[in-house]
């Protein structure tokens, strides 16, 4: 499920709010939260929460959001194949283990899950130390975050754009510059379909 940056800051808010104090932030309180002086946009955000199905509302009585909880999804096991760059490209290293990931996350398809080593992919929410989950995938769609093999050699965590001869290697970081290559430079690993962090 895609969120917004402002979407997982408000639901994050919100899920630290309750559980710290038992009751939900008024939607004034979301709004003073993040410098936000209208009520009407902090409904807009809510209201797109709820229809992802994160949050629930009634409608008519304050401090009324609720989070939804849903059971816990059976879990499969997946190889984890070692690390990747977030950053610029390392050498590509495998050292086979597995990981236990939500079976909703793999679905029907081949995958297999990565270290995150770098900060290139911050501002998407890859941190440092989270593993990502790949769909073994060669054909991306542009702006799909994908493992792409580097000359062969390197193996690297962006965003992937096609665009002619050309491929560009994008990160979600603003300090950071795109990369491009000729696209025979370039092979898709594996495609990011998923996301595990631990705290």
């Amino acid at each position: 499920m895609h969120l917004t940056k402002r979407q997982k800051e408000i639901f994050d808010f919100v899920r630290s709010y309750i559980e710290r104090d038992g009751y939900a932030p008024s939607l004034e309180e979301i709004g003073a939260q993040f410098g936000l002086s209208s009520v009407a946009t902090v409904h807009k955000h809510v209201q797109n929460l709820v229809e992802k199905g994160l949050l629930r509302k009634a409608w008519n009585r304050s401090r009324s959001i609720e989070l939804v909880v849903e059971e816990p999804a059976s879990a499969v096991s997946i190889p984890l194949l070692g690390a990747v760059a977030a950053g610029q490209p390392i050498e590509a290293v495998s050292t086979p283990d597995s990981v236990q990931v939500p079976a909703d996350i793999v679905a029907n398809k081949e995958c297999y899950a990565l270290r995150v080593e770098g900060d290139s992919m911050v501002d998407d929410h890859i941190l440092d130390g989270d593993l990502v989950v790949l769909e073994s995938r060669k054909l991306p769609h542009n702006g799909e975050t994908v493992v792409a093999l580097v000359r062969h050699e390197d193996v690297t965590l962006k965003r992937f754009y096609h665009d002619g001869p050309i491929v560009r290697l994008v990160p979600a970081n603003s300090a950071l510059q795109p990369m491009e290559f000729p696209a025979e430079d370039i092979e898709v690993q594996g495609v990011v379909v998923g996301l595990l962090r631990h705290y």
